[in-house]
């Protein structure tokens, strides 16, 4: 089967290539490789995955030198005429749209980001699966749709017509998005939850990436809400796992449409979180406490109880192991 996967050079895109790779899928990476974090990162990644930085330029097919089943394109997705093309002459059977502005605070600062990328884009990318007979989309949603909620676990019954940010507002849209499409065009679809991701290779922007990087350089760590925030940390190769499952397997019943939660299904206390990073590190943190930050949600925590039931899906990793491996990794990578 060949898959096109978008977002190729973020955390979960580069994790999930390195998967279907090893389970025999020809790969299609694109990415447009912007700054909203470090471009060292994503290209460190790419360059693991075999595709060199200078290779790199724009809409020009790159074979990876370490996998002849694994080539990269750096492309927009908000370029309908490239994405068009690029869907056109490469004929994918299956699609995993990754590919999104990130990042729940950065999307008040910069709201037009967003809609480029994740409304925009995402158009582009149903409309080229309309037009090539794509068997499957899998696209990345996200826990923030939940907003505020205080029902827990967090269950895709739920009303998420309350987003607490615009990057929530556009998570919610591509899940409107893709039904539609579901609906008038029998595309099959199935949108993903994410609840907080983390592992090796992992996003600077995230909690777990610069406590590790403060603690280390002996500076002080925010901690908002004054601690008292909880998370549904799961673990990067969990992730991978389940959608790996979820990719071969299209929904059936009419409209061809699904949404899941992909999460640990075990929220932690963030404080509990940093004890174990500076477990981790042999070093306790300096902590400076602060309020609630605007679009910020208080608690996640999935019920995976539908992926159970259809996939058997059954995360295993213990934050001790997933945030060791992460330590491990760090120290690695930046020496």
């Amino acid at each position: 089967m060949k898959i096109l996967v978008t977002g190729t050079a973020g955390f979960i895109g580069f994790h999930l290539t390195n998967k279907l790779l090893k389970e025999g899928f020809e790969v299609v990476g694109i990415d447009n490789i912007n700054d909203y974090y470090s471009t060292e990162l994503k290209f460190a990644r790419l360059k693991e995955a075999g595709i060199p930085e200078e290779a790199a330029s724009w809409n020009r097919k790159v074979k990876s030198t370490k996998n002849p089943a694994y080539s990269f394109f750096r492309m927009n997705l908000e370029d309908q005429k490239e994405i068009n093309q690029l869907f056109e002459t490469e004929k994918f059977d299956l699609v995993c749209n990754l590919a999104a502005q990130a990042g729940v605070r950065y999307s008040i600062e910069n709201p037009h980001a967003y809609i480029q990328s994740n409304i925009v884009g995402f158009a582009n990318i149903l409309e080229a699966c309309r037009h090539n007979n794509i068997k499957h989309l899998v696209y990345a949603s996200s826990s923030s749709v939940y907003g505020n909620s205080k029902k827990m676990p967090l269950a895709t019954s739920d009303y998420v017509d309350n987003p607490v940010s615009l990057y929530a507002a556009t998570k919610k849209s591509n899940e409107l998005m893709a039904h539609t499409y579901s609906h008038l065009y029998g595309i099959p679809t199935t949108g993903l939850r994410f609840f907080t991701v983390y592992g090796p290779w992992g996003r600077p922007d995230m909690a777990y990436f610069s406590f590790t990087k403060n603690i280390l350089a002996d500076n002080s760590i925010k901690i908002f809400n004054h601690g008292d925030l909880y998370r549904d940390f799961t673990y990067i190769d969990d992730i991978t796992e389940g959608i790996l499952k979820i990719i071969q397997k299209a929904p059936e019943k009419q409209p061809p449409y699904k949404v899941y939660n992909i999460g640990n299904s075990s929220p932690v206390k963030l404080m509990d979180f940093i004890e174990t990073i500076e477990k981790a590190l042999g070093q306790e943190a300096k902590k400076e406490y602060y309020d609630m930050q605007p679009g910020d949600v208080y608690k996640t925590f999935a019920d995976v109880s539908e992926l159970e039931k259809d996939f058997a899906y059954a995360p295993n990793t213990s934050l001790e192991k997933g945030i060791g491996e992460f330590v491990k990794w760090y120290n690695s990578f930046y020496k």
